[in-house]
């Protein structure tokens, strides 16, 4: 895979749309993978009983995923510098995470990149990734 350099990447550029299907495996191994035992993210019945309608992302995964949008598009020599996400609706088993993105600031050699994960119910999340890229 090929990383991007700073002199291939302008304000405005738009990331490519990535989804992702909300399987319950993908949840409940996402879950356990990041050692969170939590009820909600892999037993139905215990997330009904806490007033959800199915298991959900936590929000490990979710900054898992934003990461994994993020590089897919810069390549792996991309330095990540700061990660600010807002959490909105749940992200349940069954749906479709929908993320979007695009280029909106440059600061000396960091570019700023706003994100967008949509499910069917909303904004999952958004916010900024701020990297940098190898120079030319």
């Amino acid at each position: 895979m090929r990383t991007l350099t700073d002199d291939e990447v302008e304000i405005g550029a738009v990331l490519p749309e990535l989804m992702i299907e909300l399987s319950p495996t993908l949840i409940v191994s996402t879950a356990l993978a990041t050692m969170d035992f939590t009820s909600v993210h892999h037993d139905v019945e215990g997330a009904r009983a806490q007033g959800s309608k199915d298991i959900f992302l936590n929000i490990l995964t979710t900054m898992g995923l934003v990461e994994r949008y993020v590089t897919d598009w810069a390549g792996p020599e991309a330095i990540l510098r700061g990660i600010n996400v807002k959490l909105g609706a749940p992200a349940y088993a069954g749906d479709r995470l929908a993320f979007t993105g695009a280029v909106v600031s440059q600061e000396g050699d960091e570019f700023t990149i706003e994100i967008r994960g949509k499910v069917s119910l909303g904004d999952h999340a958004s916010g900024t990734v701020r990297l940098v890229l190898p120079r030319r």
